[in-house]
């Protein structure tokens, strides 16, 4: 007799996680986890991160039984300083010009909740990426183009973001677009879902 694969609930409204998630299962919930991302005092960004995959995992999994329940955060930081999702147009391109010829840290974190027996299994992501330098044209031209105003850092990778770099690295590429997805893949394994 075999047991059934527990449901996967995405703890998150976000198109770009659900995207990466569909890599590895097309058969998923997504749901808001309606969590406050407010920083706390003297917290370090990857801390930030961290705290809020595992709220985020937390919140969503309410009211779901026998399931498996994503939540992820990430956080960049520029020389110590957090740069959150910009939301206008003008902060996107300030955010773009002060990280221009710099590295701009990304902490991707992941939290998978297994409603079944309270299990948490987490996992932090660091990535550094080197801005070329960049002209208040280009900046402008780029955000008129894909409007990052929902992205940290203000870029989106996966898609005209990536000619704004000199150079990126860290262990897993799908972190910097906000899912680290081997990290997830080895998560699920442990709890009982095949992949691939």
């Amino acid at each position: 007799m075999t047991t059934a694969r527990p449901r996967l609930v995405l703890g998150s409204t976000s198109r770009y996680r659900a995207e990466l998630l569909r890599r590895l299962c097309a058969d998923f919930e997504q749901c808001s986890p309606g969590t406050d991302e407010t920083a706390l005092t003297g917290e370090t960004p990857s801390a930030r991160a961290l705290r809020l995959a595992i709220a985020k995992a937390e919140a969503a999994a309410s009211g779901w039984q026998d399931a498996l329940v994503i939540g992820s955060d990430q956080v960049a930081e520029l020389d110590g300083v957090v740069l959150d999702k910009p939301g206008t147009v003008e902060r996107a391109c300030a955010q773009l010009a002060a990280s221009s010829g710099r590295e701009v840290q990304f902490h991707t974190a992941l939290c998978l909740f297994d409603t079944r027996d309270g299990h948490r299994l987490t996992h932090v992501d660091h990535t550094r990426v080197r801005f070329r330098r960049l002209s208040a044209p280009e900046i402008a031209r780029y955000v008129e183009r894909e409007k990052p105003l929902d992205c940290a850092g203000s870029f989106k990778c996966e898609g005209l973001g990536i000619s704004l770099f000199e150079s990126i690295e860290n262990e897993d590429p799908s972190a910097l677009i906000g899912l680290p997805l081997i990290a997830l893949a080895r998560m699920l394994r442990e709890r009982g879902v095949p992949l691939p």
